[in-house]
């Protein structure tokens, strides 16, 4: 693995947001949830999906505080542009469980 600088990291915004409406989405290749999620002020809402049906169904999502990336370009999935790259970590099977504060924290507040 290559090293970065600190200035790289700093490069990167992961913020904080809470999941406002989640929904199936069937169109994607993997199984996926379409998700929107709001940043505070200064970011707004922004949507994208993910491929978390393992452990997430999209009504148990709703008001979940969740990290993602803010600053990549939008991407093409399917008939959705995915704004945003919510952040997980992959249990012994390879599933994805999300990342989020264990308090409530501001909306939008980048992580340090």
């Amino acid at each position: 693995m290559d090293n970065i600088s600190f200035d790289d990291f700093l490069k990167v915004d992961v913020r904080c947001g809470t999941i406002l409406r989640a929904e199936p989405f069937p169109e994607a290749r993997k199984p996926a949830i379409k998700m929107w999620i709001d940043f505070g002020e200064e970011i707004g809402e922004r949507k994208t999906s993910a491929q978390i049906t393992a452990h997430y169904a999209p009504e148990n999502l709703v008001g979940k505080q969740v990290m993602a990336v803010v600053n990549f370009p939008p991407r093409q999935i399917g008939p959705f542009m995915s704004e945003v790259l919510v952040l997980g970590l992959p249990d012994e099977a390879g599933n994805i469980v999300l990342i989020g504060p264990d308090q409530d924290v501001p909306q939008g507040g980048r992580m340090h």
